[in-house]
């Protein structure tokens, strides 16, 4: 058994190695300037509320040129029908919407479990524009169908973290469950876009505690430096929410969900939201430069409260969480968040992270670093550091690695060991 640990760990580093190379190769092919409108489709999402991580906003990233932008012209432009025709679907009938496939193997040293994990999420998402649509008060119905695996490995990365002995996630979204509806509601826009509102079947991970790197298809990696993880953000299932801009520069986001929810069992959503009443609220305040730049230039408090779930043997709990981040120069994004929880099954009681976020200008790429101190809800456990540097390559312009290393000091459910490195690669593909 050990044996085979060592030759999946093995075969793990080997492909790190050689997708190095590969970036490191790449980052000396020149960037080609192209002419283009802002998005290949078309599509362009008004924030209100949501962040990085939303169903809008990524179909709107997806569909971002840059200029100039391409490293392998060819292979972009061979792609040119296929937007022209997402473009037309979103022109005729307000219909868009994204397909992606995104690859995480991590291995990590000094596990007293699994050492290595590997897994995959292939994603349709979409946006479709019902009524309102030569006007700001438009009606859309947004949906998420997904799947998410293992590759090869006894583990997903989304559990790597605890077989090493961390309190955290050090892969995170990167589960096995297999099929889930993890988006499928209607979105009202009112008053121009200034007042929106969402019921159905939601996450709320999209705009709850939200800033500009909170998106782990193509930003950090670990919990810690996304939703905050002093919040016990329930799993995707039925809920309500509001964002409104209440003056040029505050917004007040709110809303409850399920707790019990289940993206993989929608039949039984109706039953957990009407006879459990176990729910999850929340309410934010927060300022912005702009509404558009909502998530870009971002301030805010965020106050929790999650019910008692009784099955699941969780008691009620409360807690705050704050945020700032602001987009320097359209460049530099640097970051500083904290929160607290009394109880309500969050991962730890409290927690500070702080770091940046740089792009480069001349193309989509992105380079991360984040600090964070963790403290557990048992006392009897020690407090645990974390950093984490990840460097996204955007190959082409809707394929793009990821190589991601982590540093743990102190992980809370592996006293024997003071540090442990993950070492990681995410691969995204998106059309």
């Amino acid at each position: 058994m050990h044996k085979m640990k060592n030759d999946k760990s093995g075969r793990l580093q080997v492909v790190a190695l050689v997708c190095t190379v590969i970036v490191l190769t790449s980052l000396a092919i020149p960037a080609t300037a192209q002419e283009d409108p802002k998005t290949k489709s078309g599509y362009e999402d008004i924030h209100p509320f949501g962040g990085p991580s939303s169903t809008g906003a990524q179909l709107e990233e997806d569909n971002e040129v840059k200029v100039p932008l391409l490293r392998f012209p060819a292979i972009d432009n061979a792609l040119r029908p296929w937007f022209d025709w997402k473009g037309k679907l979103n022109k005729d009938y307000g219909f868009s919407f994204g397909l992606d496939y995104t690859a995480l193997g991590q291995v990590v040293n000094n596990s007293p479990g699994e050492d290595n994990a590997a897994g995959g999420i292939f994603r349709f998402f979409g946006n479709w524009t019902v009524i309102g649509r030569d006007s700001g008060n438009t009606g859309s119905i947004v949906f998420k169908v997904e799947n998410r695996h293992r590759l090869g490995t006894d583990i997903a990365p989304q559990n790597l973290g605890f077989e090493a002995g961390y309190l955290g996630i050090t892969g995170t979204a990167f589960s096995d469950y297999g099929w889930g509806l993890t988006n499928l509601y209607w979105k009202q826009r009112l008053n121009q876009g200034r007042i929106s509102f969402i019921a159905g079947a939601v996450d709320v991970t999209d705009y709850l505690d939200i800033y500009g790197l909170i998106n782990p298809w193509t930003q950090f990696q670990n919990l810690v430096f996304l939703t905050d993880p002093t919040i016990p953000a329930p799993n995707q299932g039925l809920g309500a929410a509001f964002g409104a801009m209440a003056t040029d520069n505050i917004y007040v986001v709110g809303g409850l969900a399920d707790t019990n929810g289940d993206p993989t069992e929608p039949g039984d959503w109706f039953y957990t939201f009407f006879n459990d009443h176990e729910y999850f609220y929340h309410f934010e305040v927060g300022w912005t430069s702009s509404q558009e730049r909502i998530y870009l230039d971002n301030i805010h408090l965020t106050g929790w409260y999650a019910d008692e779930r009784e099955d699941a043997q969780v008691e009620d709990g409360w807690g705050l969480a704050f945020s700032a981040a602001w987009f320097v120069d359209d460049t530099w994004m640097p970051f500083l968040r904290a929160g607290y929880s009394d109880d309500g099954g969050a991962l730890l009681e409290a927690s500070v992270s702080a770091g940046v976020g740089y792009y480069f200008k001349e193309s989509k790429d992105l380079i991360g670093f984040g600090l964070n101190w963790g403290r557990p809800p048992d006392s009897g456990l020690d407090d645990q550091y974390t950093a984490e540097v990840f460097y996204r390559l955007q190959l082409v312009q809707n394929l793009a690695i990821t190589p991601d290393v982590q540093l743990i000091f102190n992980p809370a459910l592996n006293p024997d060991e003071d540090t442990l490195w993950v070492f990681g690669l995410r691969a995204r593909l998106a059309l």
